[in-house]
Parts: C-alpha cells; structure tokens; sequence
C-alpha cells in the first residue's frame, strides 16, 4: 500500500493524467518529486502526488504579472546536475536526452565508444535519459594575463566615426544597462578595466580593432553582428580571449571554443515545445501551424514522432485548417493540440483566434507556439482557455526581488524604466562578470545555469571544444 499522499505510476500513465488527477501542476509534481523530470515516469514506481504539511514547495511560487493567468516559469528551477563542478569543468559535458544512442552520442561529438566509455565507466549499466556524460577533455582554459584587474573591451555600433545613426539608439541603451552591471560588480570587490570601442558600422568595423590590445585584454563583449564577431576571433585568435556574441548565432560560428554565444537557436525551442506536448499528450490530434520553410515544423514533427506513441499529426500553413476531432464512439467532437511554429505576427493572430474558436466548442484544447506575439497578451484571457505555452528569450518577473533591486537601480540612475536593450546590457554583462574569477577563467564557470534580470543562461558546448551557446529561454503558460 502506499503512503498517504503517494501514488503508483500505472501503465498508461503520463504528467497531463497525473496532473489532472491530483489537481496539481506538472511544475508542483517535479518539486514533489526531485528527479523525476530527468528520469520521467516509469510503471510500478511510488512518487509524490501531494504535498504533507501544507508546506509550500518552489514550483508553488511564479512570476506575478498584471494579468493573474499568466505565469512564469521561474529561470532558475534548475541547477548545474554536476555532482563536481570543478572537475566537470575541466571537460566537454553533455547530458543524455530522451531518445539518445551511444552511437547517436559519438557520432555528434566525432569520439570513438571507446573514449566514450572510458571516460564514463557507469555507461557499463546503461544509457539514461537526464546522465551527464564527460566527452572529451577541454582546450587549456583562458588565463587573464596581467594585473588585478579584468581587462575588459565593449564593442559597440554607436557610429560616431562613420556618421552613421541606425545602430546607435540600441548602442546605447544597451550601455546604460552595461554600466549597471558594471557598478555592481565593482562595488562588490571585483576589480575591473572596462574599455569602451565604437565598431562602427560592418564596413567599417575593422579600423575599430586597432583600439584592441590582444595581449592585454581579458573579455570582449560584442560585437553585435555576425561577419564583425568572425573579425574578431581572427584578430585575436593567438590569444583565445574569450569573446561574448550577443546577438550572432549561426552554425558557422560553432566551431570557436573561445566564443559565448549569447542568443538561442529555434531548435532549442522546438525541442522544449517537443517536451511539453509529450508531458500533456493523451491521444490527441496534433496540427502545426508551418512557415514557407515548414523547417521548425518538420524538425517538431520528427520530434513528437520519437517520443510519442502513433501521433496523428497534421502540418497545415493556414491555421483556419485546425479542426476538431471526432470521438469515433461518441460522434462528438474531441479536442486537439495546436502547435506554432511560424513566427509572423499574422500567422499568431490566426492561430490565436482559431484556438479561441475552438476552445469555445469543446474543453481542453492545447495550445503551444515556439514565439512570443503580442496577441498572446492581448487576448490572455481567451487564450488562457486553450492553456496557451509559448516561449521567450526574455521576460520579467515583476516580482521577483532580484528584479525588483536592479529595476529600481535603474530608474533611480536614469530616471526611467530599462528599454529592450538596456535590459540585454545588464543581462549579458552582469552574467559574464559574476562567471569570472580572479584569474579570468570565465570557462571554468560556463556549466552553472543564471538567470539575470530578463534573460535565462544556461551554456552548453555545440560540439567538442566548439563554442559555448545559451539553450536557456522562458516558458510562459497561460491558465484558466
């Protein structure tokens, strides 16, 4: 028998059933239950289903914006899983994913099983979802060269030199935030040299690396465009300085072990979306909404095919194709999961107004979208039906007490509330200077997952002793 507040996992079970069972949500469920997120559900298994005491749990705690339906994820639910951080460091890490092979795993990192196994002796016993894998020994970690200080160089497009204006607003407001992060930083010992360069425009952009010292510098951060951050790594590839993207990704960028790249990839976030349809699926029909391209949708459509038991699955350009289902006992209409994955604001609105629609029919429509619309806030309260999830790269909690500190550090500095950038300044600055040591040894500290003011960091290495790049964003659920 088990205890009370405990439940066997039966047969067909999954998170939407358990969930619905308890009256709890799937977040309440993982905090009952540390662990169960990475292993999943297995048959036979005892696991918390209700909470002894009355006592509250994280998960119990969201972001509290104007609209009570909506919630957000906390950034920081999770933390590094490595049970030694400093020798973890030391190598390329990667951790396991529903529907990995050993051979799935070495041939994307370009090992042998054996290097594999050697490094891994508990491979011996099995692979499983949520391990952490050691896969190759890491380049010799960046030093800071001389002095106390961190040497730091920013470089952004202001185009003072060139006369140009199209970038400068963005230049600077992502530098009022920078230089709050700065200031806190510094106040709190950290000793630091902070050089400002214009970059100029693309053009430009290689008259503005003079202004660098390669042999003297610890930390760049910027600059904002792709062919300029190629410049860059060139210019000091001797040195290996690590150096911050802040808004370049591409797969050609990949292969530098010394760059941070700061935005997420769609994949990232059609993988979420995969793991979020798995956790509420019940043998729904599922539609996605495509682009032109159908990319996204396809990669999730292989995706849901992987991990889910016969899918019926239909990709539709128009979301006025997304019908409702027939219980074939019943001849009534059944509900069905909608998915997004077209980031056009026109497509957002249709597919917006389409889940309203057919909400309105029938009860427990799912919705989900790879991107962020501003109709999802527009029509919260309809949308909050179909149980709307959609992901950002960044949002606010209003409430939080971090967030509360740094948003009034900045009105009272500048006598207004962070615009967009300004908040990607403090974000992106304020990370990387709480990652840096004494020594400079930045990469020692990429394995621990931050989230700042908006802006979730949570780094994995592309490839072995490729560059590191951001898969962290913010899931936003919408509730009845």
């Amino acid at each position: 028998m088990p205890a009370e507040g405990d439940y066997i996992i039966q047969q067909k079970d999954n998170y939407y059933r358990i969930s619905k069972q308890f009256n709890i949500s799937r977040e309440e469920l993982f905090a009952l239950n540390p662990g169960l997120e990475d292993r999943g559900l297995k048959p036979g298994e005892s696991i918390r289903v209700k909470k002894v005491g009355g006592k509250s749990t994280g998960a119990d705690v969201f972001a509290e914006n104007t609209n009570p339906k909506t919630k957000v994820d906390m950034g920081n639910e999770r933390t590094s899983s490595n049970a030694d951080p400093a020798a973890a460091d030391d190598y390329v890490t990667y951790t396991v994913q529903q529907g990995d092979t050993v051979f799935s795993i070495v041939n994307k990192f370009g090992i042998t099983i054996d290097e594999l196994i050697a490094l891994n002796p508990e491979l011996s016993r099995g692979l499983k979802s949520g391990m952490v894998l050691k896969i190759k020994k890491l380049d010799p970690a960046y030093v800071k060269k001389n002095g106390d200080a961190l040497s730091v160089v920013m470089m952004l497009p202001f185009g003072y030199s060139t006369g140009e204006t199209q970038y400068r607003a963005m230049a600077l407001d992502f530098l009022t935030g920078a230089k709050l992060a700065i200031e806190r930083n510094a106040a709190s010992g950290q000793k630091l040299d902070v050089k400002i360069v214009d970059s100029g425009n693309e053009a430009s952009f290689r008259n503005s690396l003079t202004q660098i010292n390669p042999n003297n510098t610890d930390l760049i951060i910027g600059p904002f465009f792709k062919s300029n951050v190629v410049d860059v790594l060139d210019f000091t590839k001797n040195q290996k300085i690590p150096i911050v993207a802040p808004f370049a990704n591409s797969p050609e960028l990949y292969n530098y072990s010394n760059l941070i790249i700061v935005e997420t990839n769609d994949q990232t976030y059609a993988d979420k979306i995969v793991d979020e349809v798995k956790s509420t699926f019940s043998d729904q029909k599922i539609y996605i909404v495509a682009d032109a391209k159908k990319e996204n949708a396809n990669y999730i459509k292989a995706g849901l095919e992987k991990v889910l038991k016969n899918p019926s699955i239909t990709m539709v350009t128009a979301p006025a194709d997304i019908q409702l289902d027939k219980n074939m006992m019943t001849g009534q209409s059944a509900p069905v999961i909608a998915i997004l994955a077209n980031d056009t604001d026109s497509a957002a609105e249709g597919f917006a107004n389409r889940v309203i629609a057919l909400s309105k029919e029938v009860q427990d429509v799912k919705a989900f979208s790879m991107y962020y619309a501003p109709v999802f806030e527009r029509k919260v309260d309809d949308l909050s039906q179909a149980h709307l999830v959609y992901l950002m790269d960044r949002k606010i909690n209003t409430e939080g007490s971090f967030e509360k500190e740094i948003l009034a550090a900045y009105k009272n500095k500048y006598c207004k509330t962070p615009p967009k950038f300004a908040v990607v300044g403090f974000d992106i600055v304020n990370d990387m200077l709480t990652r840096e040591n004494k020594k400079g040894e930045i990469f020692r500290q990429m394995n621990k997952v931050q989230t700042q003011l908006a802006t979730k960091f949570e780094f994995v290495k592309s490839k072995a002793n490729g560059a590191y790049v951001n898969t962290g964003y913010r899931v936003i659920r919408l509730v009845p």
